[in-house]
């Protein structure tokens, strides 16, 4: 595949007529971009690009389902993805005015469809899965040699939780990752939308409530990477995030991703164009930029996530598309799982025992 450079006549074609024709406003996650690219970008288009982050899904979705979000382009995972497009809150895409489109990977294409049917309303950013990142020597001190790094009974069996609180134990503030997880260590099927299946996570995470430190979505980055903590419940590309800045700062801290062996959550982050979006045509420039493959290529060699754009693959360092834990092989890829937005009703019941589970009563 070829990747096609939106020409600037054209792209000046897409934004004539548009009050705010020189900005557009991006929602994106943080930490999940090379800054340098937001820079190329407005310096190829001459659009003056606005860019916030958030760091849950659950924040960007109560500025989408208000309305008025004021944003042009955002970021949300799959689930909530879907249920978004549900409730009316994205505009298709027009292909027209993405001729980049063609240097998308049929093989994340053909998983994304499951949230966004015929892919008409996204395109896939960036993939991966949630697992466990761990500082070997401090975790190996805790529980030995033999501690099991690559399964769940790490940070699910309060035996060995006991012993790692001294060193520091984040998980995900984020419940439809966190409850899937916990039923799939209970041998039940972690996309159940039964109240009574997902109601048997309570007294798995109850069991080692005590011993974890924090639910945050984003601090444990640089909690793994400096050593003060020890493991966390994470994003893969978050995780090795932190082996690198160790690795980097050279500070004695070996951090390692294991997808479960369990199983492992699957997760894409989509971006779309909200049905109210100011500047929906800088929005098509700003998506076509990003589907570019060298500039996507940079933006997975910054962040070390997967992403879902086939013609990139040839300009990714070693370091990234020959890592496993960043593009699984075929093995592991069988054994990720996926699942689906929770109705209302369910999200309700989900929505409860998160709180419970995090306050610890």
């Amino acid at each position: 595949m070829t990747s096609k450079i939106l020409p600037l006549t054209v792209a000046a074609s897409l934004l004539a007529g548009s009050a705010l024709a020189d900005e557009v406003r991006v929602y994106n996650w943080s930490d999940y971009i090379d800054e340098e690219l937001l820079t190329k970008f407005e310096e190829e288009t001459g659009i003056d690009l606005i860019y916030d982050v958030f760091d849950s899904n659950e924040v960007l979705e109560t500025k989408m389902l208000a309305g008025g979000s004021g944003y042009d382009v955002v970021v949300p995972s799959g689930t909530f993805l879907q249920r978004q497009i549900q409730a009316g809150a994205f505009q298709k895409l027009d292909m027209s005015k993405l001729p980049n489109i063609d240097n998308m990977w049929d093989v994340v294409e053909s998983r994304t469809e499951q949230y966004d049917p015929g892919n008409e309303y996204s395109i896939n950013y960036m993939w991966g899965t949630t697992g466990i990142g761990a500082n070997v020597g401090k975790v190996q001190e805790a529980l030995g040699e033999d501690a099991p790094l690559d399964s769940l009974e790490l940070v699910l069996n309060p035996a060995n939780m006991e012993k790692l609180a001294s060193c520091g134990v984040h998980f995900l503030d984020a419940p439809a990752e966190m409850i899937p997880m916990a039923l799939k260590y209970l041998g039940e099927d972690p996309n159940s939308h039964d109240p009574d299946v997902i109601a048997k996570a309570e007294e798995v995470f109850m069991a080692v409530r005590p011993y974890i430190q924090k639910f945050h979505s984003s601090e444990y980055i640089n909690a793994l990477a400096n050593g003060d903590i020890c493991v966390a419940v994470g994003w893969s590309g978050d995780i090795l995030q932190a082996r690198d800045r160790a690795a980097e700062a050279d500070n004695g801290n070996e951090i390692v991703y294991h997808a479960p062996k369990e199983g492992a959550q699957m997760w894409f982050d989509q971006m779309a164009i909200p049905i109210d979006a100011p500047n929906p045509d800088a929005a098509h420039v700003f998506l076509n930029f990003i589907m570019d493959a060298e500039n996507m290529a940079a933006a997975s060699n910054y962040v070390y996530y997967a992403n879902g754009n086939k013609a990139s693959q040839e300009f990714l360092v070693e370091d990234v598309i020959g890592d496993p834990a960043i593009y699984p092989d075929e093995e592991t890829l069988s054994n990720l799982f996926t699942t689906t937005p929770y109705d209302p009703r369910v999200q309700r019941v989900v929505t409860r025992l998160w709180t419970k589970i995090k306050s610890g009563t």
